[in-house]
């Protein structure tokens, strides 16, 4: 029943996704010098993304679970979600990505699955969870961390 909620609520929001406002880098003033973006995301961690909520925010860690949906968004291919240091049935924080083409799903778990990433949007709260989220309908709001050596 959880999953059919959270499939519903991906479908529904899916077109509030793509008129999120992403952080988009300043242009350089000119050849020889380069602007500083005019607003940087602050960084948090996916337990206190809840402090968070309506904020153009990014959070780091580690994706620990995953759930792929059986149908995708018309024009933007199937959603996957990526839980956050916390995996089901209590997640502290999840994103959702979309996959494109035929391979954009197995393609983007392949990227992310167990490493440890930053995701970059507005903190929501879905319809009917209590689970804060970034709906990230592109891929440039999602960086892979270095791994620690």
């Amino acid at each position: 029943m959880k999953k059919l909620i959270i499939s519903i609520a991906v479908t529904g929001l899916a077109v509030l996704a793509m008129a999120q406002d992403t952080p988009k880098p300043a242009a350089p003033a000119d050849a020889t010098k380069q602007a500083a973006p005019a607003d940087t995301a602050k960084q948090v961690a996916p337990a206190d993304a809840k402090n968070h909520l309506g904020e153009n925010t990014t959070v780091c860690g580690k994706v620990v679970d995953l759930r792929h949906f059986k149908y995708g968004v018309v024009g933007h291919g199937k959603p996957v979600v990526f839980d956050l240091d916390q995996p089901e049935p209590n997640p502290v924080f999840f994103f959702i990505a979309f996959g494109a083409g035929t391979d954009g799903e197995k393609e983007m778990v392949e990227a992310y699955k167990d490493k440890k990433v930053c995701v970059t949007g507005k903190i929501t709260v879905l319809q009917g969870g209590t689970t804060p989220a970034i709906m990230a309908p592109d891929r440039s709001q999602i960086t892979v961390q270095a791994a620690a050596k």
